[in-house]
């Protein structure tokens, strides 16, 4: 009896710097365990984030320098002089794609990911849904309350798969483009940061698929409306079995004390919520934090920087349920 083939290895691709190793690596080990055989290409923005991804030898991921990109797209020079850093980082999301999209002529899509993404279940279905298409986004699903938020964008940037094909090159052309004329850490009409120009893709180009699966981008900003649960032996979002989470904002304010950004989506920590996502993300950033100190000896920014705030807050936060002890 011959055997049925799994599905094909998975191209993905994602960005950081030294102060997001720490998630970053998560991201890379959670793709080990949901997708076999998949490629991780990291464009570190910084020295040390290079040098450590390449101490670690992590399979499947490789690491384009920073320097090595604006070198392929000499137009980022002229972008970085005017913006902050943030905004340059922005500004370099779409010409990393478009450029690793342009070297990957093998027929297999290519797929950002934003780097404080957890995989828990295999992407697969996300896949089936791009068959046939040329590009699939993600909508942030924001609840009614919260609509006033699509200013930044009806969809994120944290999932955004790219078929090897005219259409998909296109966009990702159009979208590189716009970003190296306007990309700033503010709202403008039609324009916020990287992010408010995927609102044109679907009118724009053919094949543009919102990804319908509602385990796919569960966040801090559509979690309480699609709740954390186990159901048999898998966690659900909602109804559907939870694929990834976006640990947008989620900052380290002490040994013990963590700020997942849920009160500002009005969201709350429920027991499933804490239990089920975050005291398991807690867990793997720890044993990376003692794996990279290895590696690494006497860095201490691994958790990035977050002011801590007052006593007063903290007790407060803690009583609404917006803040973490783990």
């Amino acid at each position: 009896m011959n055997a049925v083939p799994g599905p094909p290895p998975r191209h993905f691709c994602t960005y950081f710097d030294s102060r997001y190793l720490l998630k970053g690596v998560a991201l890379a080990r959670s793709l080990e365990r949901v997708s076999p055989g998949f490629t991780l290409t990291v464009l570190c923005l910084d020295e040390r984030a290079r040098r450590t991804l390449e101490r670690l030898a992590i399979r499947g991921v490789s690491t384009m320098s920073l320097a090595e990109l604006e070198s392929q797209v000499p137009e980022l020079l002229e972008a970085k002089r005017n913006r902050t850093l943030v905004e340059y980082y922005f500004t370099c999301t779409s010409c990393f794609v478009r450029t690793l999209r342009e070297r990957s002529r093998g027929g297999e899509p290519l797929t950002y990911l934003d780097a404080d993404l957890w995989f828990f279940a295999s992407p697969e279905p996300l896949f089936e849904e791009l068959a046939g298409h040329s590009v699939t986004l993600v909508a942030h699903r924001f609840p009614h309350e919260l609509l006033h938020l699509e200013a930044h964008g009806v969809y994120n940037v944290g999932w955004l798969s790219f078929a090897d094909e005219p259409q998909a090159r296109a966009c990702l052309a159009w979208w590189s483009e716009r970003c190296l004329e306007w990309c700033y850490d503010r709202v403008e009409p039609g324009r916020f940061a990287d992010q408010k120009y995927l609102d044109e893709w679907p009118s724009r180009f053919q094949g543009v698929r919102a990804i319908e699966h509602r385990g796919a981008n569960v966040a801090p900003w559509n979690v309480a409306a699609h709740p954390v649960a186990r159901r048999g032996g898998a966690i659900a979002a909602g109804d559907a079995p939870l694929i990834f989470y976006h640990f947008a904002a989620f900052k380290r304010l002490g040994a013990w004390l963590f700020e997942p950004a849920l009160g500002s989506y009005r969201a709350r920590m429920t027991p499933e919520l804490r239990d089920l996502v975050y005291r398991p993300y807690i867990g793997e950033l720890r044993a990376i934090e003692r794996e990279l100190q290895g590696v690494e000896p006497g860095f201490a920014e691994f958790w990035g920087s977050a002011r801590r705030p007052g006593w007063l807050s903290i007790a407060r936060r803690l009583v609404r349920g917006e803040l973490l002890v783990a």
